[in-house]
This record gives structure tokens, C-alpha cells and sequence, in this order.
């Protein structure tokens, strides 16, 4: 069995490539899937129909799981760290995967192959397949056995391994405070990259701001009020840079976006109201 949340928060539990059940969402609009996929209402159906197409399109879930991707969107956790593996930024990324757990590497591509198609992912089965294709690819599976999701025992393999600045990703204030003891005791740089915050509490969302390099707006009402940014990017669901380092990635990264860039200095966060999921949780 296999669960991820997706579209505001809704839990849809995978099995032998089928969704076989999935919970409702706590928005009801999206602007970043009304953008790439018309999504005008965030139900329950929509969400576990988004799911059926990242299977049937990108094999999640199955031996057919794809693990190289173009960028997703233009500043997304994924995407930026892989700007930061190529550029030199961090050495390592310790990031999830389905079929597969946490997983540690330094190739770049794959940790946007694997991170670009992902939402939430709670729990996964290990998937042979997925495994052998993440390994070709230079990455370490932290559990092939079971599949396990655990970004601490992740971060605790890569200083083993001899990365000394690495990103983790984690969704929770509890794991941002224990990488950053890991840190000081291990004597490494942990570039903490919190996402997935969707529904987060107000005291975890000022825990998590005050340890975190990056985060990402998501549809929290908490993180929006609370941040205090060096830099933002994006202005719907915007990742904030919250230390000098966390900002030098994003702003890295903005090199290899495509699109015309605006760069100005103004008082952070800029969020235009109209383009806010709805309702923000």
C-alpha cells in the first residue's frame, strides 16, 4: 500500500496501481493545478483522478515509475535542489520517492526525476524496479527492505558517506529541530527545506520558520503571516528563502528559469490575494 497526500491535503491510498480510496481536501482551489491541469474545484474525485494520471503518465506507484523528468514548475524544492547539486551549492539531497522511501544522492537529474512528480508522500512499498533505477542512477536507498520514510536516519547516512552540505526535505517542525541538532553535533551544514505545509499548526509554523533554510508557502495561512523571507520566488504558491544560504540556492536557481525575471527590492511576502489557494488552512 502506498499513501500521498496531494491537491489541499487529500489522502490517496495506492494499491497494485489503482487508487482505492481517497479522503477530502482542505481547499478548494489551487492556482498552481488550475494552471497546469484546469483543476477549477479541488474535490475529492479531482484529486484521486490527479492521482490516476501521474500513474498512468509517470508510472508512480509501479515498476514503470519514471525517474527523469523536465522541471515541473520554475522554483519548486525539487528544482532548486537540483540547480544546487550542479552548481555546487550542497553535495547531496536526502528526498523521498515512491516504491522507494528516503532516498540520498547527489545526482541532480534524479532528484528531480524522483521529487517532481511528488505531493506528500506518507508511506510507500518498495518496488524492485524503482530501487535498481535509483541505484543506477547513484542514489542510496535508506530502506530498500521496507521502504521506510525517515529524512533524520537519511541525514545521519549522508554525513556518514562524507556529505558535508546537504538539503533535506521534511514537513514537520520536530524533524527541522533534529537535523539542526544533527548538525551542530556532526559538524556539517543541513540546508532544511521544509515542505508539504498545508494545514500546519501556527506553533509548528514559527518552530519550523526559525530552523528551516527554505520553505514553501503551500496553502498555510501560518507560513504566509509568519515568514519574514530574505527572498521570495513565485507569488501563488512561492517558496521563501529564510537565510543567507537558503537564499543563495533560489536566487542560483532563478539562472536557469526561462521565463522573463523580474529582480527588486520591496518588502517580503508579496502574495496578490486573487492568486492564493482558497481557502488558506
Amino acid at each position: 500500500m502506498h499513501v500521498m497526500e496531494l491537491l489541499g491535503r487529500s489522502a490517496i491510498k495506492v494499491n497494485e496501481e489503482k487508487v482505492v480510496d481517497a479522503t477530502e481536501p482542505v481547499i478548494e482551489w489551487c492556482p498552481l493545478f488550475d494552471k497546469v491541469r484546469g483543476i477549477k474545484k479541488v474535490t475529492r474525485e479531482s484529486a484521486a483522478e490527479n492521482m490516476e494520471f501521474r500513474i498512468k503518465e509517470h508510472g508512480m506507484f509501479s515498476s514503470r515509475r519514471k525517474l527523469e523528468m523536465d522541471t515541473f514548475v520554475g522554483f519548486g524544492a525539487s528544482e532548486s535542489m537540483m540547480t544546487g547539486l550542479l552548481r555546487g551549492i550542497i553535495d547531496a539531497a536526502v528526498t523521498v520517492c515512491d516504491g522507494a522511501g528516503t532516498v540520498i544522492t547527489s545526482n541532480g537529474s534524479l532528484v528531480q526525476g524522483m521529487g517532481g512528480y511528488i505531493s506528500g508522500l506518507l508511506e510507500t512499498d518498495p518496488i524492485p524496479e524503482v530501487i535498481e533505477g535509483i541505484e543506477s542512477r547513484g542514489g542510496h536507498v535508506l530502506s530498500p527492505q521496507s521502504g521506510r520514510i525517515d529524512q533524520i536516519e537519511g541525514a545521519a547516512y549522508a554525513i556518514n558517506a562524507g556529505y558535508s552540505r546537504f538539503a533535506v526535505t521534511v514537513a514537520d517542525a520536530k524533524s527541522a529541530e533534529r537535523l539542526r541538532e544533527l548538525e551542530g553535533s556532526a559538524g556539517v551544514r543541513i540546508m532544511i527545506i521544509g515542505v508539504h505545509l498545508t494545514g500546519i499548526s501556527l506553533i509548528d509554523a514559527r518552530r519550523l520558520l526559525k530552523v528551516a533554510d527554505i520553505v514553501t508557502g503551500c496553502a498555510s495561512k501560518h507560513i504566509r503571516d509568519e515568514v519574514a523571507p530574505l527572498v521570495q520566488v513565485g507569488t501563488a504558491i512561492p517558496l521563501f528563502g529564510l537565510t543567507q544560504w537558503g537564499k543563495e540556492l533560489l536566487v542560483e536557481r532563478a539562472k536557469d528559469v526561462t521565463g522573463p525575471l523580474l529582480i527588486n527590492t520591496m518588502p517580503l511576502p508579496v502574495l496578490p490575494e486573487r492568486k492564493q489557494p482558497q481557502p488558506l488552512v
